[in-house]
């Protein structure tokens, strides 16, 4: 067995186009975050900021419902036939609420846009068209580029929607969905062999495992609680800016900038130190600490615009932190091979907190005011906060994956499973004969790789 330490052009690709594709479909979705709600009030039905949380929320419920049946789909129908589908409903959504003339046709749109949850299919698809050595480097590729679109739409958002308005950042979301279809039939290759992949998709026989796993349950209510705050704050936080500071919604990205940068520059030394040191528990718990703080924040300081900026800075720093270590914390906790049903019920769980955070943040707002919302956030952050110390200290690991160059029966991947477990440095190994894979989760930074992939030679 020959392990390259390169991708190939034709993975490096692949990762790209696919982190494309998801760039090109959060760009849309995102730019509206910071504009909609100002927007969506001079709408017939607008002034309930309930119909305003609905309309941001669903987009999550319908992506919750679908994201895993459309990956199920993509091993029967092909992976390109469900991107495809799905990016003609999200496109479908988009131009159906660009031609919204009240709030209702926008809800109706924006459930049609979740509808398109392709997720789970363009993560299947990376796994056909990468080695199992390079898929961890692929998936990093396209969670960067969510990131960076995230950070950029906050930005691009306002900025734009003095250009075109709403109507036309929808009718930009539409074409780009459009454009990520061209990238899929022209950029991306088609995969020699398409099956299934546990380490990327989700498996009906093992969320029973996964959602009675204490572990994966707290990790999971913190990336709903964390996207329910965020919709709900993003129903509140416009009109603050427009009230508060007399801004503008389309010079609202002179607020958003410069608190991007400063959360980016204190997000990187935090995860770094949280994964070099071994001490992502005690980073990940800092983050939540800070994230109550700027709820807390945001309740007493609503009102008056530096408050507001102050609150906003300390959000998106313990935000940025977070959501970049929230992943890492599922893959370092799940058992190896259910990696991909974890990440499949995070997923999901993060479409519900996107969701019901609009729906309750929304009326919230309406009945009892912007300050209620972010109490309710509060009581979230500090729920999380109680489940997050009651956590283990993940385990400095990092999980591998190796192809097995033949069949093996049951019996002897047991005991390769067993001989495998013996190396050192080896925390889980499991072998899979019908996927013909090795997963393995080993040591950060002491572990015999040597003698690994002499046990995998010989036996595989």
């Amino acid at each position: 067995m020959q392990l390259s330490e390169k991708m190939t052009p034709l993975e490096l690709r692949a990762s790209m186009s696919l982190a494309s594709i998801y760039g090109l479909r959060m760009l849309g979705m995102f730019m509206i975050l910071p504009i909609f709600a100002i927007y969506a009030a001079k709408m017939p039905g607008g002034a309930d900021h309930t119909l305003i949380g609905l309309a941001l929320g669903a987009y999550g419920l319908t992506q919750a419902l679908l994201q895993l049946p459309f990956g199920i789909a993509s091993d029967r129908y092909g992976r390109k036939r469900v991107i495809y589908f799905g990016l003609l409903l999200f496109a479908l959504g988009s131009f159906v609420a660009m031609t919204a003339d009240n709030i209702y046709i926008i809800i109706l749109g924006r459930a049609i846009q979740g509808a398109g949850a392709i997720s789970a299919a363009v993560t299947a698809l990376v796994a056909d068209l990468t080695r199992e050595e390079h898929r961890t480097k692929a998936m990093a590729m396209i969670g960067g580029t969510i990131g960076v679109t995230f950070a950029l739409s906050l930005v691009a958002g306002p900025a734009l929607g003095q250009w075109i308005g709403l109507t036309g950042i929808f009718g930009l979301t539409g074409i780009l969905a459009l454009l990520a279809m061209l990238v899929v039939r022209f950029v991306i290759p088609d995969p020699a062999v398409s099956h299934f992949h546990s380490d990327a998709q989700a498996s009906a026989g093992k969320l029973k495992e996964v959602l009675q796993n204490p572990q994966l349950l707290r990790l999971n209510f913190g990336i709903f609680a964390l996207h329910a705050a965020q919709t709900a704050m993003f129903i509140v936080v416009p009109f603050a800016l427009e009230k508060a500071g007399g801004l503008d919604v389309n010079h609202h990205w002179q607020v958003y900038l410069p608190i991007m940068f400063i959360s980016f520059i204190l997000m990187v030394p935090a995860i770094i130190y949280g994964e070099k040191k071994a001490k992502l528990k005690q980073v990940f718990v800092a983050a939540i600490v800070v994230m109550l703080v700027a709820q807390l924040f945001f309740a007493a300081s609503i009102e008056h615009f530096w408050g507001i900026v102050a609150s906003l800075t300390l959000y998106f720093v313990a935000f940025n932190v977070l959501e970049a270590s929230l992943p890492s914390l599922i893959t370092k906790i799940a058992p190896v091979a259910s990696k991909g049903t974890a990440i499949g019920v995070y997923n999901t769980t993060q479409s519900l907190g996107l969701a019901l955070g609009g729906l309750i943040g929304g009326s919230l707002s309406h009945y009892f005011g912007p300050s209620m919302v972010f109490v309710f956030c509060s009581v979230l952050m500090a729920y999380w906060l109680y489940l997050a110390l009651g956590m283990k200290a993940p385990m400095a690991v990092k999980s591998r994956m190796f192809h097995l160059d033949s069949e093996l029966n049951a019996g002897a991947a047991q005991t390769l499973a067993q001989q495998l477990a013996m190396v050192r440095g080896v925390r889980e190994a499991v072998v899979l004969a019908e996927e013909a894979v090795v997963l393995l989760k080993v040591d950060l930074h002491d572990w015999d790789e040597q003698a690994a992939l002499l046990l995998i030679q010989t036996q595989g």
